[in-house]
C-alpha cells in the first residue's frame, strides 16, 4: 500500500468531504479516497477529531451526524446567510411540530397512539408532509385488529437537525429549562417596559406586528 504524510492526509479528507455531494462515514472515505493508501482507522479518526478542532472558531464547521461529516455554516450566521436566498424558509404548523416530536420521542408509534396523546386526530396532510420531506417513514405494523403502521424517524431527519443520533434530542429537563429562561425574559422585558414607559410619553409605532407563518393542514377534529 502507498504511505501518505499526515499532512497530505489530513488535506485529502478535508477536500473529500468539501467536495462530496453528501455527508461521508469514515468506512466512505477508507473505500473511495483512501483506497490503496496505508491509513488505519485510529489515523482517520484522529484526522478528522483535527479537522473539527481547526474549523471551530470559523463560520464553517465540519460537524458528524447520522450519514458522516459534513461542512456546514454556524447555526448563529443563519439570520445573515439566509439572505442569500430569495424564497423564505418553510415554517410549519405547531400540530405538524407536535406531531414530528411524538415520533422522535415515542417511535415506533401509531398514528392512533399520537391522536390519543395530542387529543386530535392526525390531519392526513401532515403525515404526507413529513414523509415527502424525508423525516419519517413506516417500519413496521402494530399486531393488532387493523395492524396499523408504525412510524419512526429518519437519517434525513437526523441530518436536517445536525444530529448524529436520536440520543442527542433534547431531554424533557432541557425543555423545562428553557421554558423557565423564557418565562424569565419575559418579565424581565415587561418590567423593563414598564419602567421605561414612566419616563417617555407614549408614540404611535408605525412598525407592524411581526407574525408566524405556519404552513396550512387539513382542520384538526376533536375525537
Amino acid at each position: 500500500m502507498a504511505k501518505i504524510s499526515r499532512v497530505q492526509l489530513k488535506q485529502l479528507v478535508e477536500a473529500a468531504i468539501f467536495v462530496a455531494d453528501t455527508p461521508l462515514t469514515n468506512e466512505q472515505l477508507q473505500l473511495s479516497v483512501l483506497d490503496g493508501l496505508a491509513v488505519s482507522k485510529t489515523m482517520l479518526s484522529e484526522v478528522l477529531k483535527e479537522l473539527q478542532l481547526d474549523y471551530q472558531a470559523r463560520g464553517i464547521q465540519l460537524v458528524e451526524i447520522a450519514s458522516g461529516y459534513r461542512f456546514q455554516s454556524v447555526d448563529s450566521l443563519s439570520p445573515w446567510l439566509s439572505k442569500l436566498w430569495q424564497e423564505q424558509a418553510p415554517r410549519y404548523s405547531r400540530a405538524m411540530l407536535e406531531t414530528l416530536s411524538l415520533i422522535a420521542y415515542r417511535q415506533p408509534i401509531t398514528r392512533g397512539e399520537i391522536e390519543d396523546v395530542r387529543g386530535v386526530s392526525v390531519s392526513s396532510q401532515i403525515m404526507k408532509t413529513l414523509s415527502e420531506r424525508g423525516w419519517i417513514k413506516v417500519v413496521g405494523h402494530k399486531e393488532v385488529p387493523g395492524r396499523p403502521s408504525l412510524y419512526a424517524t429518519t437519517k434525513g431527519f437526523l441530518d436536517y437537525f445536525s444530529l448524529k443520533s436520536l440520543s442527542e434530542l433534547p431531554s424533557a429537563d432541557d425543555f423545562v429549562n428553557l421554558q423557565n429562561d423564557q418565562n424569565a425574559l419575559n418579565i424581565f422585558s415587561a418590567e423593563s417596559a414598564a419602567s421605561a414607559s414612566e419616563n417617555i410619553s407614549p408614540v404611535h409605532s408605525a412598525e407592524s406586528e411581526t407574525t408566524m407563518l405556519t404552513q396550512a393542514d387539513e382542520p384538526e377534529q376533536l375525537h
